[in-house]
């Protein structure tokens, strides 16, 4: 059965409050019940008591004396509800009974006690019955059997259950209404997160749910779909302007090699003017196929598939490495390269991203620093954590410029170093391999007093 929300949950307050009431209006018929029955059993116990005293026993023999006075006060009074009289022997042979009785007689149930009431029928009307033994010198003589009429008892009983059973499904249809009305009310945020959901296009992503009045659960979801939203936003913001930086860095050197080929081919060229405009091509491709190999990286890492990333390498090493590859361009700036760490110390990292951070880390150090100039490389453990710092003496970072560091494409005051060649994907891969690992990076700069980089594996 294909039910609506809003109706499952008037369908589910309905079942439990079914189930309440259902036991609620059980208590009160069944209580109700045992009263009358209990008031019943005490009349009838107190009669057949007081009737035992007017028992006469002569040997086998049991009678009632007074008979003479019960059925002069029949035909005086109109008995509302009479009682009925019986005696029998020990043998269940009947002894005795009362005039209102006339024909008709008692049922005898043998091993019956005081205690013992029990529903019999009576000129087809339905009494309540007790037997009471009767005791001479404690044997048993006879019994004596009391029954009173409780047709106005089951009238009282019948009345109340279909008063109960009419007012339970009355009340469950009432209710199931009243809270379909208001689980549609409750539901109403649900509807508008749907609803906002149906307008939402790639090109319009400016729509936002109402925030309901109470802060309820419902308040919470709607507040958390309206900061998805700006983050799917912020996400295509970002993926839109991605794309045009890449755009724009891979059009610049196709660019260039097409107007220096076109202008290569216009006429004949000396041996050497084509060594050079072939030098300059080769330049503009490395250029391209290095940013192609950056761009690729981050939409490895944005993907998950490094597999090598739970293999671990020393992080010295890596720094060794690292420095050995930029050996060339360390010399060339005659840069002093300080590395200070515990060689006892066991100072591990994932060794996939470990490299990619480091890399990009100190190559920028490198190449963003002045000639003659230190830079120092500390490496030290605290608690589990292995803290790498990373500190130049450079150029340094405008304020402005440090929130959008890890920003694809950017690069801090690009136009008053045009001499420095990059194309600002270093730091967008470092902070991707630090969010891949659970890394922590911090950025401290000062402009024209050098950067500090503190990684923190």
């Amino acid at each position: 059965m294909n039910l609506s929300f809003k109706n499952r949950i008037a369908l589910h307050y309905m079942i439990a409050t079914a189930v309440i009431m259902l036991i609620i209006f059980s208590v009160i018929f069944f209580v109700v019940r045992s009263t009358v029955y209990h008031n019943l059993d005490s009349d009838l116990a107190y009669e057949a008591h007081r009737h035992t005293d007017e028992i006469i026993i002569v040997g086998d023999s049991l009678k009632f004396i007074n008979k003479l006075e019960w059925e002069e006060k029949e035909h005086k009074e109109v008995q509302v509800n009479p009682v009925f009289l019986q005696i029998i022997d020990k043998e269940g042979k009947l002894m005795d009974k009362s005039p209102n009785l006339k024909h008709e007689s008692l049922a005898y149930r043998n091993h019956a006690t005081s205690r013992d009431h029990i529903n019999a029928e009576l000129h087809n009307q339905a009494i309540r019955q007790v037997q009471i033994p009767i005791e001479q010198n404690g044997e048993t003589k006879g019994y004596i059997l009391a029954a009173m009429s409780m047709e106005s008892s089951k009238m009282v009983i019948l009345k109340l259950k279909n008063v109960l059973i009419f007012s339970f499904l009355t009340v469950l249809i009432g209710l199931y209404f009243i809270s379909r009305y208001l689980a549609g009310r409750s539901i109403l945020p649900i509807s508008e997160i749907s609803n906002t959901t149906k307008r939402i296009t790639k090109n319009n992503l400016n729509e936002r749910v109402n925030l309901p009045q109470h802060k309820d659960e419902l308040y919470e979801l709607s507040a958390n779909f309206n900061e998805l939203l700006q983050r799917i936003e912020n996400a295509i913001e970002r993926e839109r302007q991605f794309t045009s930086d890449a755009s724009h860095e891979l059009r610049t050197p196709l660019a260039a090699l097409r107007g220096t080929l076109e202008v290569l081919i216009r006429k004949e060229r000396t041996h050497d003017q084509y060594v050079e405009k072939v030098q300059y091509s080769l330049k503009e491709i490395n250029r391209m196929s290095e940013t192609i190999d950056q761009l690729l990286l981050l939409a490895r890492i944005d993907s998950g598939k490094s597999l090598d990333a739970g293999m671990e390498v020393s992080l010295p090493t890596v720094i060794d490495e690292i420095l050995m590859r930029n050996k060339q361009l360390i010399q060339e700036k005659n840069l002093h390269i300080h590395v200070d760490f515990n060689p006892e110390l066991e100072l591990h990292t994932p060794q996939y991203y470990t490299m990619l951070i480091m890399e990009n880390v100190i190559h920028n150090a490198i190449k963003y620093s002045n000639s003659e100039q230190a830079i120092n490389i500390r490496i030290h453990q605290k608690n589990s954590e292995i803290i790498c710092t990373v500190q130049d003496q450079g150029i340094g970072i405008k304020k402005d410029d440090m929130d959008k560091l890890f920003n694809s494409f950017f690069r801090s005051d690009a136009l008053n170093h045009k001499d420095i060649k990059g194309n600002g994907l270093g730091l967008s891969i470092v902070k991707k391999a630090a969010d891949a690992i659970q890394a922590k990076i911090n950025i401290k700069s000062e402009l024209h007093h050098g950067t500090t980089f503190t990684i923190v594996f």
